[in-house]
């Protein structure tokens, strides 16, 4: 019995070693990507400069219950209204189209019109299948090398990150979130994802998955 007990100890202190650097790991990790981009993000429109390109990252406008994704709801309103006051001229509407049934652009692009912004200043990216892409096509695609990004406060921070790993000249505009009580789950899968988006970018070089024929959007 104590031969075993022994074994078991032994066991759970070299099982703890890895979980333990993990944990550092990711916090490393998180506090990194903010401080390193905190001076980038901005709440009031006031502080960003006039005529922007906007990069408007995807997505659903639906939650899995099919009620209507506030996420959804708060970028668009954002980007409309950075349109509207002259921040932005144009707006890259950047997201996944896996489906003829799922397509993120088409509806940003439809909810934009609703709020008065014409179609004329909109450009939509197919392929932003995850931000890394969305960053990524904004400059190889789309021939952006400053741009204001714009989406919830949670992923800016990870956005610019991904956006200065490139060299990018990108800024953040915070759309309005959801209370700290509705957003516990997408705060906790954040976490995550600022670590992954490290490990990509310094240790695996990820790049987006697809890339294509430049798009000229200053003839637009």
């Amino acid at each position: 019995m104590t031969v075993t007990i022994n074994v078991i100890k032994r066991i759970l202190k070299y099982s703890l070693y890895p979980v333990l650097a993990g944990l550092v790991f990711l916090s490393y990790s998180n506090v990194w990507v903010v401080l390193a981009t905190k001076d980038y993000i901005f709440k009031e429109k006031s502080d960003l400069a006039e005529g922007q390109v906007g990069l408007i990252l995807g997505t659903s406008n639906k939650r899995l219950d099919g009620q209507p994704n506030p996420y959804f709801k708060y970028r668009m309103e954002a980007a409309a209204e950075l349109y509207h006051t002259g921040k932005v001229r144009h707006l890259i509407l950047s997201g996944d189209n896996r489906t003829k049934y799922y397509n993120e652009p088409q509806f940003m692009r439809t909810a934009l019109l609703k709020l008065g912004v014409p179609d004329s200043v909109m450009t939509s990216d197919f392929a932003g299948l995850r931000t890394l892409d969305s960053i990524v096509r904004c400059k190889e695609i789309f021939g952006q090398d400053e741009f204001v990004i714009i989406t919830q406060e949670f992923h800016c921070y990870r956005a610019v990150f991904i956006a200065q790993n490139y060299n990018l000249n990108a800024t953040a505009f915070i759309a309005k979130s959801m209370p700290l009580h509705y957003s516990l789950k997408v705060l906790g899968r954040e976490l995550f994802a600022r670590t992954l988006a490290v490990i990509d970018l310094y240790i695996l070089g990820k790049e987006p998955k697809f890339y294509g024929d430049k798009v000229d959007i200053s003839l637009l």
